[in-house]
């Protein structure tokens, strides 16, 4: 509500519609035309990064500004790998998201300054993060195994198969060295994926 408040206070911004869901998102993609999509990386259901995916499955020239609470450097690769063209922290002056949305409005790259500098210190510094060995949907369902979700509710949020989501925590478990969901949400904590579990 924040957000759009703060959106709609801009001469040149206009709101056409909301989602709180990914799902959400791509089915009202058919009825709205939007010029850039501002997209939360934690949203419910499918996640941020999947809608990303599929909306530019639908449309490949829409414009996604991803938006997370998370400051980690995987989250922004993921979600540039994903197709976005951008990337802004929360956490960010409020001034800086409708910057952003003008950037991504006419094609060009945003990235939030602190994890620009973030990930180009990784790359050139050779900072690896082991979690980079998953593929994408691994990922997702590495995140939400370690924030505590089953199997069964993975599955039902990314609309796959349980047997694929297990077949997909086996392969999680053996590329990272991992024995349980514990290690996993530790591993996620350690590499700021999740914030500390109160």
């Amino acid at each position: 509500m924040g957000f759009k408040l703060l959106l709609e206070a801009s001469a040149d911004i206009e709101v056409v519609a909301e989602a709180d869901s990914g799902e959400v998102a791509c089915q009202l993609l058919g009825s709205v035309a939007p010029d850039v999509v501002v997209m939360d990386i934690a949203m419910a259901g499918m996640g941020g990064i999947e809608a990303i995916k599929r909306l530019l499955a639908k449309n490949p020239r829409l414009r996604i500004l991803a938006l997370s609470a998370h400051e980690d450097t995987t989250h922004p690769r993921r979600a540039l790998q994903a197709g976005a063209l951008g990337y802004l922290s929360k956490r960010s002056a409020p001034e800086v998201l409708i910057d952003a949305i003008r950037c991504i409005a006419k094609g060009q790259r945003y990235l939030d300054a602190q994890i620009a500098m973030r990930m180009a210190v990784q790359d050139t510094g050779g900072g690896y993060s082991p979690i980079e060995k998953l593929s994408a949907r691994e990922f997702e369902v590495f995140v939400q195994l370690a924030r505590g979700q089953s199997v069964l509710q993975i599955a039902q949020a990314l609309k796959l198969s349980s047997s694929t989501v297990g077949t997909h925590l086996y392969n999680i478990k053996q590329k990272l060295g991992l024995a349980n969901q514990a290690e996993m949400t530790l591993l996620a904590v350690r590499h700021g994926l999740m914030d500390v579990p109160s």
